[in-house]
């Protein structure tokens, strides 16, 4: 997946407001004693750059183009922060923390339930003792009904976006479909380029199951940033798994 171009307007199109309900149902979640904080799929940094605040804090995501621009934030800010370019399905080396996140329903661009269970896995192995592992995913509602017609325009002086999602191939999938105007330099010319990104999720006891054989013992499930079980309308499923 090409991230370049999704990279440099990810902040102008992204609602930050999502950024603190994800750090507030991180903070209700996390025991005191949380020192150490691995967010999977950190993107631009917004919330790696939140939680710092109050816990050592390292980021991991695939792109680089991302990481670079929060690095940038982070220096701005002059925030320290442990940003690693790396696959959530291979945590090896990159040592262990109390807690894990990872957000945005991320685990949804896996391609498949083994590289889900592939990151489980990894994740149970990098968590200290007693540690926890929070996030959310798109629901089989959000999924079919939520993405159904689902058109998002938008546009400023320096580019143009455009975003359309159908259903995918696969079971409860849906694909992306972006399109960006970027401006090039000083004259009003725009660069048009076209990314596919696809999404898939699985019925709620299909992650409770992988969680468990990855070794998790104690899962609660949330909707929509609530502390509420989901509902059939739900949006997002969030996931509370303990390391026991």
């Amino acid at each position: 997946m090409n991230y370049e171009t999704f990279a440099s307007v990810y902040d102008t199109i992204m609602d930050d407001s999502l950024y603190e309900k994800w750090e507030e149902f991180t903070l209700k979640h996390l025991p005191q004693t949380t020192m150490e904080v691995l967010e999977l799929a950190c993107g631009t940094g917004d919330l790696a750059l939140l939680l710092a605040d109050k816990f050592q804090v390292s980021g991991l995501d695939l792109s680089e183009e991302m990481l670079a621009m929060a690095d940038r934030k982070a220096q701005e800010a002059d925030v320290s922060l442990n940003l690693i370019a790396g696959d959530m399905r291979d945590l090896k080396d990159i040592g262990h923390y109390d807690a894990v996140t990872c957000y945005s329903d991320s685990l949804c661009y896996l391609a498949n339930a083994q590289d889900v269970q592939q990151t489980f896995d990894e994740v149970f192995q990098v968590l200290k003792e007693e540690g926890t592992f929070i996030f959310d995913v798109h629901s089989i509602y959000q999924v079919e009904e939520g993405f159904k017609d689902y058109s998002f325009h938008d546009q400023t002086e320096d580019f143009a976006f455009l975003w359309d999602s159908y259903p995918g191939d696969a079971p409860y999938s849906v694909e992306h479909y972006l399109t960006f105007f970027v401006k090039e330099g000083e004259e009003d010319l725009f660069l048009r380029k076209d990314e596919l990104h696809q999404e898939r999720t699985y019925p709620l006891p299909e992650y409770l199951r992988l969680l468990e054989n990855a070794g998790f013992t104690r899962v609660e499930v949330f909707g929509d940033f609530t502390e509420d079980a989901p509902q059939e309308d739900t949006a997002r499923w969030f996931f509370v798994a303990h390391k026991e």
